[in-house]
């Protein structure tokens, strides 16, 4: 550890870094009011962010944060001091502490070592037992051994046992973080910052729409053959050019004619090698020819796209042989073909002319961007909370499926889960997408949003995640 200005931060152990997956687990800290459940948090997260003050009530809603430990990243949870039979504002608050619990991996329950177990504490202890979630004991305020050696009395909670920590002044909490760590779920691993290659890009489109004369402008070089006989391309074309001033990786492919179940021969397998090209690249550049109109090739090759999780730029390619009257219709077109993804960059531009060329790079990089964009727990929730306050979920069978808790579960492409007490209707899933792209961006990106449902606590206070 090492003292900042009074205020102890802890130093992580060193470990192997590597790619984030999965949604972060989530870890409440629950207890009854003035135990210091703000305090932990704040040393959990490594920085004066819950707000502390020795009065009981502080804290009143679920407030996440995102943390780290060991390379490992997770969501913690601050709650308001829970009580029994509470009233009032009172309940809400308790309310809100149960909630946090049905949303939980992991549940830190903290105790003042100083006062000891009271009957407050042992009604939390029942309520926790029915939420069947692993319950960690923290015994907090225990500034020194003779605290530590009273708190052993927590084993009687018969949760375990207690871990003694000073959350104001860090003592124990490396033991504490190292206990959560074993009870966590498999977490994303912290990605490390490091120098990367080139950005890869994959130039897609059906025949003869221009991607080899793309290649071959940007590479200053007849890189690509260029033909006007369709398929002149057949395996994907891998070379190094300097758009914008950077040196990207730029790979042609092979235009698409048919399903891949359908192709045979020498275009079974260019259709093959196209895909893995797809899944290989972080951004694709799909070039549509602008003088004829938007074919079903066109669309199953954007489908290609964006179910692979690809960052998406459209070229409209060969703007130099459209007029007046042809825009007009392409705008019809644009927006009855493309309006499932109206997020992707859209570019108008003459590989053969050089006509605006220079505005992909700027396109490619705003749309990784977006693609690697990650938006802070707290910051993500509170926008939910808000949204969901404005509009809320329509009344199904009488009742309303609530959003619990929302987290990113990862980047490229941006993954969300919204944790809820019931499935959520298709519209409103896309309604909480657009909002979330009017709020936050993502051009360029698709974006992903799966919802979690569980059970909330009934009377008797059980509930269970489902699956």
């Amino acid at each position: 550890m090492t003292d900042n200005g009074g205020w102890v931060e802890l130093r992580e152990p060193d470990v192997e870094i590597e790619e984030a997956t999965g949604p972060q687990p989530v870890v409440a800290v629950v207890g009854r009011p003035n135990v210091g459940k703000s305090t932990l948090v704040n040393r959990i997260i490594g920085r004066r962010q819950a707000v502390v003050e020795d009065v009981p009530g502080v804290t009143r809603d679920r407030v996440p944060y995102d943390a780290q430990w060991a390379g490992r990243q997770f969501t913690v949870v601050d709650t308001g001091g829970w009580e029994p039979d509470a009233k009032d504002r009172a309940a809400a608050i308790a309310a809100q502490a149960e909630t946090a619990v049905v949303t939980a991996d992991v549940v830190l329950f903290v105790v003042d070592a100083m006062v000891g177990s009271t009957d407050v504490d042992e009604a939390a202890v029942k309520m926790l037992r029915r939420s069947a979630k692993p319950v960690i004991l923290v015994a907090n305020k225990t500034d020194n051994t003779s605290i530590e050696m009273e708190a052993t009395a927590l084993w009687s909670l018969g949760l375990g046992e207690p871990y003694p920590v000073s959350a104001l002044h860090g003592r124990g909490s490396g033991e504490l973080l190292d206990a959560i760590m074993e009870a966590l779920p498999e977490a994303p691993k912290i990605v490390e910052d490091r120098p990367r290659g080139p950005r890869r890009v994959a130039l897609v489109g059906r025949p003869n729409v221009g991607k080899s004369s793309l290649l071959n402008r940007f590479s200053g070089e007849e890189r690509a053959v260029v033909d006007s006989v369709a398929g002149t391309t057949v395996d994907p074309v891998d070379s190094l050019v300097e758009i914008g001033g950077e040196t990207w990786q730029l790979v042609d492919t092979a235009g698409l004619r048919k399903r891949v179940g359908k192709a045979s021969g020498t275009e079974y397998y260019a259709s093959l090698r196209t895909a893995a090209a797809i899944e290989a690249a972080e951004v694709a550049v799909v070039l549509l020819d602008s003088s004829e109109p938007i074919s079903e090739q066109d669309q199953r090759i954007l489908t290609m796209v964006t179910e692979a999780g690809r960052a998406l730029v459209i070229a409209f390619n060969k703007w130099d042989l459209v007029d007046a009257d042809r825009r007009y219709y392409l705008d019809k077109e644009i927006e009855r073909e493309l309006r499932r993804i109206p997020w992707a960059l859209r570019l108008n531009l003459s590989a053969q002319t050089g006509r605006a060329v220079d505005k992909l790079a700027p396109a490619l990089r705003k749309a990784l961007a977006s693609w690697e964009t990650r938006v802070p727990t707290a910051q993500l929730n509170q926008w939910l909370t808000a949204l969901v306050q404005a509009t809320p979920h329509p009344v199904r069978g009488g009742r309303a499926p609530k959003i619990l808790f929302a987290t990113q579960a990862g980047v490229a492409p941006p993954r969300f889960v919204l944790f809820t007490t019931a499935p959520l209707d298709a519209g409103y899933q896309r309604f909480v997408e657009r909002k979330l792209r009017e709020e936050f961006g993502f051009e360029g990106s698709p974006v992903e949003i799966s919802v979690r449902p569980r059970k909330k606590l009934g009377p008797g206070g059980r509930g269970k995640a489902h699956g």
